[in-house]
């Protein structure tokens, strides 16, 4: 069974359009641009918490311009 999360994600404003892109380019992604006190929601979908915890440690948080993240997992 799939787990999901929302991952809030604030980054520097120089940088918003290439981790914007970036941030889409990742599989299992669906990804906003928002207003207000973060700048991206992405809805991210995984196999495992482990692997879900896997992508938000090794493809998003390393991404150039991201400065914090906020992780939501889903309960059903």
């Amino acid at each position: 069974m799939a787990v999901h999360a929302y991952i809030l994600i604030t980054v520097d404003p120089a940088r918003t359009q290439t981790v914007g892109d970036k941030l889409r380019a990742l599989p299992g992604t669906y990804v906003r641009e928002v207003l207000g006190p973060y700048d991206f929601v992405v809805e991210l979908e995984a196999d495992t918490q482990e692997n879900l915890t896997a992508i938000l440690r090794t493809k998003i948080r390393p991404v150039p311009g991201v400065t914090s993240t906020v992780t939501c997992p889903w309960i059903e």
